[in-house]
């Protein structure tokens, strides 16, 4: 029986702005799962409950971004310093082209490695993240609760944040909520944390995503060349569903799979038919 544990699947890799750690396991064409932001998040939180699924026919690698989990913290644009890690992974363990599956901020940063490095993406599949909001309001309820950890770290923030990422709050269980916790307050992930979703940090980017120059924000997604899956949780209050509107219109080969009853963790929450319909997308 083949051995998917943390420690098992657990390396590292060194480049010229730091080590990056990660997970890999599977055999087969490479599939690079990126995880999202917020606190005490790492690449095996996001996907290891899904990595023997996809490691039956990929060789799974599952990064922390700079920043995060065990990975050396990187100064520069939070999105740009992780596409250029994941680049530098790709580089460092010799893949020349990956199937991509990112989830928030990993979804941000695929689409761009897709839109600006096409001949290293394949396939590409998005778990929310992209796109504007188009009807509902800016911050999301999701991005507020992340601020008001950032701002204040503690245990009922934290717990408030989990509860947003979901639909049924069940899934929040003590196990998660202090694991989550004793990681988020860990120096460099509170610094990061506080980085991208300090008060300050969410009215830049409520700025940025409202002001006139949003339209160059996600110009870049027409640019991608790869066949786009799409994975939105209908009840997702971090990235709302309108969103997907524009991804949708702009990226030329696009689908777009709603899970109901699900909010921002779809590879979680509706792990089962989140597996079948990204399975089905990739070796189709």
């Amino acid at each position: 029986m083949t051995d998917y544990s943390f420690d098992s699947t657990a390396n590292t890799l060194k480049t010229a702005n730091g080590t990056i750690h990660y997970n890999e396991a599977g055999n087969g064409p490479a599939l690079l799962l990126l995880h999202g932001s917020g606190p005490g998040v790492t690449g095996w939180e996001n996907f290891s409950a899904t990595l023997a699924n996809f490691a039956e026919n990929f060789r799974c690698i599952v990064p922390d971004f700079p920043g995060y989990g065990r990975s050396d913290t990187v100064d520069g644009n939070p999105v740009q310093v992780c596409v250029e890690a994941a680049i530098a992974l790709l580089d460092g363990l010799e893949i020349e082209q990956a199937h991509i599956i990112g989830n928030s901020l990993g979804g941000m940063v695929g689409a761009a490695v897709a839109a600006y490095h096409p001949t290293r993406v394949n396939r590409l599949v998005s778990i929310g993240g992209l796109g504007l909001n188009l009807f509902s309001s800016f911050p999301p309820e999701g991005l507020v609760r992340l601020s008001q950890f950032a701002e204040e770290p503690n245990r009922e923030n934290i717990v408030s944040w989990l509860q947003s990422m979901v639909f049924d709050r069940s899934l929040i269980t003590e196990e998660l909520i202090e694991r989550r916790l004793r990681q988020a307050t860990e120096a460099k992930t509170l610094e990061t944390t506080r980085q991208l979703y300090s008060r300050a940090a969410l009215d830049g980017m409520q700025a940025m995503f409202s002001g006139p120059d949003a339209s160059q924000r996600i110009a870049h997604l027409s640019s991608i060349q790869a066949p786009t899956l799409l994975t939105w949780g209908r009840e997702d209050r971090v990235t709302p569903l309108d969103m997907a509107l524009v991804p949708m219109k702009l990226i030329p080969n696009c689908e777009l799979h709603v899970f109901p009853n699900c909010g921002h963790w779809a590879m979680i929450e509706r792990k089962t038919e989140f597996e079948s319909a990204v399975q089905a997308f990739l070796t189709r």
